[in-house]
């Protein structure tokens, strides 16, 4: 892979970090409430230690990626891992997309329910069955349209959460003095839902780190991943005080920050909720199409096939619930990718000491996630698939 005509700046690096991590999972509060929140002022500690190690794996990831030439996640995960470890990993890796079809089904049918009082199953329905219909027909429009959800995304998150704490600040602060329900979160301890949510986070941001890594210079990398890991820490931090300030009635609710969006005024809350339901859908076609490209071959009939049986097996699966699918699916994607962790920091002292890489062959690029990648790395991507190259003429 070679360097484009003009590396990638510091801040696209951390911007592209944070837009891989901040899908509709992380806008609608409930993974913040679910590893965070709970904890009330313990929560703040744990998401201090969460900043510090996104920005310290986001880097080991980009570093590897830049000096394995990375086009993808497998060099960096089977280097550092091995066969064993790295082919698990990237099975993690995989089913963790089908995970994510199925949450955004269920994220789907939450917003329906709360939000427009309409039965759940039908947000579930519609939201895949247009995440179905892109895939199968094609996804040039949505890498472009992603330009415009993310930084929509952004303010209106980072927005909503910033004016609920300025205008009750007392309510907040009553919650952090007496709020505490530990037992609620999916794992009572909050330093292992730190590392948790980091291990979660990387498992699926790896897929675009890795390359972004490769298309970067060395210099910005650091820089770039410490500025992505304090703005993910930032952003949650807001959500997580936001929650906070209406615990009793947030907690309650699958979409949390729907709730909190609410109490500015009701036309920020449907804007918040168009946003987030783009958010959703992006992150479900993303997801979907990166599974099924995973396994089979774009414009194949099995790859049409495993397409429309996925989402209608997605469907089926979402009507456990959005807030169960999260407390459930997430915390066992982190425990996994723990051993991810684990083998970054293995590969990164090798690397560092210098001994020898053994024999990588490259490996066609994965498609996972493809969405949340900058504009720039996606055509870049795009241009690599077209030329096909044969991993046994490359060096």
């Amino acid at each position: 892979m070679g360097m484009p005509k003009k590396p990638f700046s510091v801040l696209v690096i951390a911007a592209t970090y944070i837009g891989t991590v901040v899908g509709a999972g992380f806008a609608s509060g409930q993974e913040v409430l679910q590893f965070f929140g709970y904890f009330g002022r313990a929560g703040l500690a744990g998401l201090a230690v969460t900043a510090v190690l996104l920005a310290v794996f986001g880097y080991m990831i980009l570093e590897l990626g830049r000096r394995l030439k990375a086009e993808s996640h497998l060099p960096i995960i089977r280097y550092a891992g091995g066969r064993w470890i790295g082919t698990f990993i990237d099975w993690v890796i995989t089913l963790f997309l089908f995970g994510a079809v199925i949450t955004m089904g269920a994220g789907a049918g939450a917003i329906f329910t709360e939000q427009f009082n309409l039965p759940f199953l039908w947000g579930s329905f519609l939201m895949i069955a247009a995440s179905l219909l892109t895939v199968l027909l094609g996804i040039s429009g949505v890498v472009r349209s992603i330009s415009l959800v993310v930084p929509l995304l952004l303010v209106a998150v980072f927005g909503v959460a910033a004016y609920t704490i300025a205008t009750d600040m007392p309510a907040l602060m009553a919650s952090l003095r007496g709020y505490s329900e530990p037992a609620l979160a999916p794992v009572p301890y909050w330093p292992l839902t730190a590392v948790l949510y980091t291990s979660y986070n990387l498992v699926l941001a790896v897929a675009i780190l890795a390359p972004l890594g490769a298309l970067s210079g060395p210099n910005r990398l650091k820089t770039g991943a410490i500025l992505g890991g304090l703005g993910l820490g930032i952003g949650a931090t807001l959500i997580n005080l936001a929650i906070l300030t209406h615990i009793g009635r947030a907690s309650t609710y699958e979409i949390p920050m729907i709730l909190v969006a609410g109490t500015v005024s009701p036309l920020v809350r449907i804007a918040y909720t168009i946003v987030l339901l783009a958010e959703v859908y992006t992150t479900a076609v993303g997801s979907l199409y990166g599974f099924v490209a995973r396994l089979s071959k774009q414009g194949s009939a099995r790859y049409r096939y495993l397409t429309i049986g996925a989402g209608a097996l997605a469907l089926g699966l979402s009507q456990f619930g959005f807030s169960n699918l999260v407390s459930i699916l997430f915390p066992a994607v982190g425990f996994a990718g723990l051993l991810l962790l684990g083998s970054l920091v293995y590969g990164f002292v090798k690397e560092r000491l210098g001994r020898p890489r053994g024999t990588l062959r490259p490996v066609q690029p994965s498609p996972s996630m493809v969405f949340e990648l900058a504009k720039e790395l996606a055509e870049s991507e795009n241009e690599k698939k077209e030329k096909k190259p044969d991993p046994e003429n490359e060096p």
